[in-house]
């Protein structure tokens, strides 16, 4: 069997991020895992353009991989519904080894619990005489034999015929509501027929004449014979009652699938109660977990692309389960506790790798995933400008160009075209589309890169970028906040920052840097700016 395994990139995602989880689900899904490809943040224009362009679906948005209740080895203990009786319920709690059964309706919301508590108590403190159940019920928990069946619903009065005849005519016991236990007693049983009593229980097994069954037919009288004896059977009738009649409704403590292990636990661990019923959102039942669940908890496997730092991956990473990771960036600060498959590459794209990833596996990519890893490496390298552009992009674009069969350079005027567009964007959402913070020399940095066809759009609010710039940096605290606006024709970048430093921007560049300097021959956050951020930090030591 397949394990599940969800696929993903960095926060904010990017177009080679999104379309490099895409790409490696579908290979993965060849092999050996069950993939799920997910983005943990909104897509870009130029994302979606790509996915739309190709007809591929959007990946699964997630906010974090942090262990839910759904992912424990909860018990999956069959429900019964209210109108099973009270000994079908003892029976499936004895045969399942349980203490705490749910109860669903019809249509699987739970609706209460039954305990062995609250069964064990019912028997001692419970109306004994009184009896609201099925005739079904009745003549399974009895294993009885149907003499006649007159109606499904048996609510009423037990009586078990230790008087004479006559007696039971003087003080006029029987009537309509009555439940009748005897034996071969046949004049109490046609007497019985005459009062129209609600069931008669014959015990024993024996023989009923043929015309005190005709007459209970005729009158509308429910009548079963037992094997049981009188006393057995009177001991026994009272739990034929609908388990209904003895569960809990009010203040039952459930869980939902989705709540957090941490946020759970402590109620669990401290709460009298041992074991509790799990719903989906809808409050449908799924099943019953417990304190032994909590011990060791399954968390959710998960592969990293295009990242590998704590800082840019989703929250709740150090609960999951990382079994592989495939990056083209400098290595971070993610651990496992056992080894793991690093595939880490200083080439342009992820998808470059992956591109590597469908040879050695020899497996043919298809046309859509093609186009998506031709996207992912056009978009990270600038179409193939960028400094960080290897012989390997190069030639992977160039293999994948001839599985689409479409023209590169014009889908990528087109794609930045619409990737850069800033019609209908807030300063925020243009600051924060492309934002990733980082460690670098023991400070912290935070680079957002915007990329552009017209460095007039932003140039007109300068202003407000500056303020948000600003707030951003005081708020995280950060040593440097930098906002890179690259200008993808003339391949160069404009630059816009608060530091707690004011040298830092030109050291690292060697030159004056002030609100808005376009620094020439500068496009790749990593490969260019990152290294020259290090060496001026150097320098301030």
């Amino acid at each position: 069997m397949k394990e599940n395994v969800m696929i993903f990139g960095h926060r904010n995602p990017d177009t080679d991020s999104v379309t490099s989880a895409i790409a490696l689900s579908y290979l993965k899904n060849q092999t050996q895992y069950h993939a799920l490809p997910c983005v943990l943040g909104d897509l870009s224009k130029e994302s979606e353009f790509v996915l739309d362009y190709f007809k591929v679906a959007h990946p699964h948005r997630i906010d974090d991989v942090k262990i839910q209740l759904k992912d424990l080895l909860y018990d999956r203990i069959m429900a019964l519904e209210p109108s099973n009786s009270i000994l079908t319920a003892t029976k499936h709690m004895n045969d399942n080894k349980i203490r705490t059964l749910p109860i669903v309706d019809s249509e699987g919301y739970l609706i209460g619990i039954v305990t062995m508590k609250d069964i064990a108590m019912s028997a001692i403190h419970g109306d004994l005489h009184t009896l609201n159940t099925t005739f079904i019920n009745i003549k399974s928990d009895l294993k009885a034999e149907t003499l006649n069946y007159a109606h499904s619903d048996v609510n009423g009065k037990i009586s078990i015929t230790a008087f004479h005849d006559s007696s039971i005519i003087k003080e006029d016991i029987f009537d309509v509501n009555t439940i009748v236990i005897t034996g071969d007693r046949f004049d109490i049983i046609d007497y019985a027929i005459q009062r129209k009593v609600q069931l008669i229980v014959v015990t024993g097994n024996k023989k009923i004449p043929t015309l005190l069954v005709e007459k209970a037919a005729v009158t509308g009288v429910n009548m079963l014979k037992t094997p049981y004896d009188t006393y057995y059977t009177s001991k026994l009738i009272n739990q034929t009652n609908f388990v209904s009649s003895i569960m809990k409704r009010e203040r039952l403590v459930r869980f939902k699938e989705n709540e957090y292990l941490e946020n759970c636990r402590e109620i669990i661990q401290t709460s009298k109660h041992s074991k509790f019923p799990l719903v989906d959102e809808k409050g449908k039942y799924l099943g019953i977990i417990g304190r032994t669940h909590f011990l060791n908890p399954t968390k959710k496997n998960v592969i990293l692309v295009d990242h590998n730092e704590y800082a840019q991956s989703a929250e709740g990473l150090n609960e999951a389960n990382v079994i592989e990771i495939i990056d083209h960036h400098k290595i971070g600060d993610i651990s496992t506790a056992l080894p793991i498959s690093f595939r880490n590459m200083p080439v342009g794209s992820t998808n470059t790798i992956i591109f590597q990833l469908f040879k050695e596996e020899q497996i043919e990519i298809p046309k859509d995933i093609a186009g998506l890893m031709m996207s992912g490496i056009i978009s990270d390298t600038l179409f193939l400008k960028s400094p960080t552009t290897t012989v390997f992009d190069e030639m992977a674009v160039e293999k994948l160009t001839e599985i689409t069969g479409i023209k590169p350079d014009t889908f990528a005027l087109e794609m930045f075209k619409m990737g850069t567009s800033l019609v209908g964007k807030s300063v925020s959402d243009v600051f924060f589309n492309d934002f990733k913070e980082f460690m670098l020399e023991g400070c912290k940095i935070a680079i957002s890169q915007v990329f552009t066809l017209n460095f007039q759009e932003i140039l007109d609010n300068q202003s407000v970028y500056l303020e948000t710039i600003k707030r951003v940096h005081h708020d995280k605290d950060h040593y440097l906040t930098l906002m890179v606006v690259t200008d993808i024709i003339e391949e160069g970048s404009y630059m816009l920052f608060e530091s707690k430093n004011e040298s830092v921007m030109s050291l690292a560049f060697e030159k004056s840097v002030e609100q808005g300097t376009f620094i020439g021959n500068c496009v790749s956050r990593k490969k260019q700016i990152i290294p020259k951020l290090i060496n001026a930090l150097n320098i301030l030591k």
